[in-house]
């Protein structure tokens, strides 16, 4: 129901909105490690509804790893601290080596490997089994540990996050309100029937309008800031129809109740999961930052 959905956005946005604006990256990667934790079994009870029984543990221990490394990959950014700049390594790990992402996939590649030979689960459940467990890693815990990445960029970052979350709120909240009062031509029909085109277009203006207005606080082009709303707006719908895909395939109309008038975790960040680490991506090979 609409009001639900507003209720709900009403309590969580003032708090995400805060978190984002007012807490460092490590608390925020504390808390993007939570909602990566809900989304990760809400994914896994869907693998369980046709069957696919993932290797929960490992995996989620491995999406905690994932996000440990990106926040590791924010503190050897370049600083300016009292007049020169210096490589800020305060945080390091074992025998003084930063791991990256390759390395944490690979550590799951073993893990992997080692449970599929060893475990007690008939051989029939193995590629299944695989397979949830690497989509979920890949799809779903990866491109969200950009978010810290996003945070940890120097000055701007919380701005930036802001703004790829924000760019997905009023592009979800136009397309709701436009596809039902006025959409008659359906997006994806055998995916989200109540999608439209009307809607698409709708988030996509709606997107733009918000990049446009954070140009004060990202202090980029206005063409750069609509490039990277109309990429991360695009991605986000892509990610929506992508989450949608996933339901349809276990046969649940929502991913979990957690939220009301939104079902689960999953089912609200899904556009988030593609836009972030767009947003990031355009950032970091076309934007030029102003001093």
């Amino acid at each position: 129901m609409t009001w639900k959905r507003v209720a709900t956005a009403v309590v969580l946005i003032p708090i995400v909105v805060a978190l984002d604006l007012y807490c460092s990256t490590a608390v925020v990667s504390l808390a993007i490690a939570l909602v990566t934790l809900l989304a990760l079994f809400e994914y896994f009870a869907l693998g369980d509804a046709i069957g696919h029984r993932a290797y929960r543990f490992w995996t989620a221990t491995c999406a905690l790893g994932l996000i440990y490394v990106q926040w590791l990959a924010t503190t050897g950014e370049v600083y300016s601290l009292g007049g020169g700049e210096q490589l800020h390594r305060a945080a390091r790990s074992f025998f003084g080596i930063t791991p990256t992402p390759i390395d944490l996939f690979f550590v799951f590649v073993l893990g992997v490997a080692a449970l599929t030979l060893w475990t007690r689960r008939p051989l029939v459940e193995g590629l299944p089994s695989v397979g949830i467990s690497s989509s979920a890693l890949l799809l779903l815990a990866f491109p969200l540990s950009f978010a810290v990445r996003l945070h940890g960029i120097e000055r701007v970052g919380p701005w930036l996050l802001l703004f790829a979350l924000v760019i997905v709120w009023v592009g979800d909240t136009a397309a709701y309100f436009v596809g039902r009062s006025i959409g008659r031509y359906k997006l994806a029909p055998h995916l989200s029937p109540k999608k439209t085109w009307e809607g698409t277009v709708a988030s996509l203006l709606a997107s733009l309008l918000a990049g446009w207005a954070f140009t004060r606080w990202i202090n980029v082009p206005v063409v750069q800031a609509l490039g990277m709303a109309a990429a991360g707006n695009l991605f986000g719908q892509a990610g929506d129809l992508l989450e949608s895909a996933y339901k349809r395939s276990a046969g649940v109309k929502d991913s979990g109740s957690l939220l009301p008038g939104h079902g689960g975790i999953l089912d609200r960040i899904d556009a988030l999961i593609l836009a972030i680490p767009v947003v990031w991506y355009y950032w970091t090979w076309f934007c030029s930052p102003r001093t």
